[in-house]
């Protein structure tokens, strides 16, 4: 937890040096499960493939939010084979 602490700080440090006229873009996995929760809808929209969120998920729409962002794989449709991340097979 304190990882993932220090890293989201580090994080924002970074945002906050951008100039404010640049187009930012944050690409990564952040081990989040987005869901469809209604509370989360303005950021992620509702086409998820899952039905609940993890709480890695709450983390990264606290950020993308006070930073004014979206997580944009989610806002639009796609088929369900391509909402999803490969499973190894021991999990």
């Amino acid at each position: 937890m304190i990882q993932k602490t220090v890293f989201y700080e580090d994080l924002e440090q970074v945002f906050n040096h951008f100039p404010k006229y640049h187009m930012k873009s944050l690409l990564g996995d952040f081990h989040a499960k987005v869901g469809r929760e209604n509370i989360f809808k303005p950021t992620i929209g509702n086409v998820s493939l899952n039905q609940d969120s993890n709480d890695n998920i709450v983390t990264v729409i606290n950020f993308t939010t006070l930073k004014n962002l979206s997580v944009k794989n989610m806002m639009f449709p796609r088929r369900n084979i391509h909402k999803y991340a490969w499973i190894s097979p021991d999990r």
